[in-house]
């Protein structure tokens, strides 16, 4: 098969024990996964506190408490995602409970840090929206794909989609929805409309690369 084809679906149901351990991913695949997803994240995050905007989810929390307190956006994002762990350790088991925490705590640590590093003289807030929003997109796409999450709701989108079929991104488009709706209390409304832009890129790169039925790999 071409390397450009797309690989036909199977239903995991339908795989041998054997299959299925030959699908799932390694532990350095893992941890190669999970830096690389929080790096990306925590880049978007501090393009988006550079520039005043907002995206939804939990960080969507934390950025809402950051710019109305002063307060660690990694400390609160820590913090937020705590009671989620409950959920995630009851309905999606302990290996994922256990990579979604060092996810957290990863991006946690890399948003302190990286401003040590990293720094703008100029960076447009509309490019912010659209490439943070990719960025954002991206790196909850391969969380999910690795069976981890950011916790939160990124965490209560996949636990729907997986046991109602719910698709991942228009659940978190809609909950985003109502953490952007909060933010007029802290911004103003141009900077709440560059942040719906962001929302939906971010959830438009799920909506369209993350499928349960075209990605069996564990």
């Amino acid at each position: 098969m071409p390397p450009s084809a797309p690989t036909p679906a199977v239903p995991p149901a339908t795989l041998s024990p054997e299959a299925l351990e030959a699908l799932r991913h390694s532990t350095r695949e893992d941890v190669q996964a999970l830096l690389t997803a929080t790096l990306f994240m925590s880049f978007a995050v501090l393009m988006f506190s550079h520039t005043g905007l907002l995206t939804g989810g939990t960080a969507g929390v934390a950025f809402l408490i950051h710019y109305a307190t002063g307060w660690s956006f990694g400390l609160v994002m820590f913090v937020v995602n705590v009671p989620f762990y409950v959920l995630a350790w009851q309905r999606m088991g302990r290996a994922f409970t256990l990579k979604t925490a060092l996810s957290v705590g990863l991006l946690s640590v890399i948003v302190t840090l990286l401003p040590r590093v990293v720094s703008f003289d100029t960076l447009s807030p509309v490019f912010t929206a659209v490439m943070g929003g990719l960025l954002m997109g991206v790196s909850i796409l391969i969380l999910f794909r690795h069976r981890a999450s950011l916790g939160g709701f990124n965490l209560l989108a996949l636990y729907l989609q997986d046991h109602f079929g719910w698709r991942a991104g228009r659940v978190q488009m809609a909950m985003d929805g109502v953490i952007l709706l909060c933010s007029f209390a802290v911004v103003d409304w141009q900077h709440v409309a560059l942040s719906v832009l962001g929302a939906f890129m971010l959830n438009q790169t799920l909506a369209t690369n993350h499928r349960k039925e075209r990605y069996v790999a564990l």
